[in-house]
């Protein structure tokens, strides 16, 4: 029978702990494991922002759509930015801040206090390193924090021609989180934080929010699993080689792809008579309303899609 100490005092969870470090080349890095992706958001967001502040985000972001106004509920407001396929461009993001501030009225304003994005988006698309370098540099230059939702962070490492690795968003980022849960773990999301001026009472602010596992060897473990031998990166590219042939197969069938996404999440548009005969068999999900004749559906891959399940899909088709 194994016994540990609780609350994430264990063995297990500092040798998670340390093998994150050593993956993102920031030994300094502090690591704080959490159960799921909406606790985690709203425990980060609301120790990052003061009391008067808001977050940016892209309009489409997670924290903005489906996250059931978590992060409204703490009392921070969500400040959103166009997005371009999912992304929110630097420059955008440089005016908002710098039009605020040329505002007289300001301090009756919310203010934005950080910026969060998903990497990748909710369209599966992924930002190149150019553009996190633009958006780290202006978000350093108005000393506000870059923080990085990374749910599904090792399908975007694993994405087609991505020029982006694990140690760049380390290096880039304030603070971000390393997707478990949809990576295979029954539970669990790392949070990293490479700026040591923010988050210095991280473990008591998740306590706070509710958000500390008495049994936090659970998730110790898992990320140990993930982490020991690079199993969270094979997984990654096992699921995104299934979404491309997925991809392929619709596209030579003639139908349209709606975002050239080069993740695990795949989207297209179909006849709504397609749609309904192939979810006989086929889980997906519609983005957004159904259309009168056609509609747009996502199919996503994982750690635990099978080639055959893929093969009896393309059959389908």
């Amino acid at each position: 029978m194994l016994q540990t100490a609780g609350y994430g005092a264990d063995p297990h969870t500092a040798h998670a702990a340390e093998l994150i470090r050593r993956a993102c080349d920031a030994p300094e890095a502090r690591v704080q494991l959490l159960v799921g992706g909406t606790q985690t958001n709203a425990t980060i967001i609301d120790g990052l922002l003061a009391q008067h502040q808001g977050v940016l985000a892209a309009d489409c972001g997670h924290i903005n759509v489906h996250e059931a106004g978590a992060i409204e509920a703490s009392g921070h407001k969500v400040l959103t930015l166009p997005h371009h396929s999912g992304k929110v461009a630097a420059e955008e993001v440089e005016r908002y801040i710098t039009e605020f501030y040329a505002d007289d009225t300001y301090p009756h304003m919310v203010a934005p206090g950080m910026l969060y994005i998903s990497h990748p988006t909710e369209y599966g698309t992924i930002y190149t390193l150019a553009e996190l370098e633009a958006l780290s540099k202006v978000c350093h230059a108005h000393d506000i924090p870059l923080y990085i939702d990374g749910a599904r962070m090792g399908y975007g490492l694993a994405a087609e021609g991505t020029d982006v690795t694990l140690r760049d968003i380390a290096r880039l980022a304030d603070v971000f989180y390393i997707g478990g849960t949809k990576v295979g773990a029954l539970m669990g999301e790392a949070v990293v934080v490479t700026n040591p001026k923010l988050l210095k009472n991280l473990f008591s602010l998740v306590k706070l929010h509710g958000a500390l596992l008495a049994k936090g060897r659970l998730l110790g473990v898992q990320f140990e699993a993930l982490f020991e031998e690079g199993l969270y990166f094979r997984l990654g590219e096992h699921a995104v080689g299934l979404a491309r042939r997925i991809r392929e197969a619709f596209r030579a069938k003639g139908y349209e792809v709606v975002v050239d996404s080069p993740t695990n999440q795949q989207f297209f548009r179909l006849p709504n008579s397609e749609i309904d005969r192939l979810s006989r068999e086929v889980s997906m999900e519609y983005w957004g309303p159904r259309g009168t004749t056609h509609s747009t559906v996502r199919l996503v891959t994982s750690w635990a899609t099978r080639p055959e399940d893929v093969d009896h899909l393309i059959e389908l088709l």
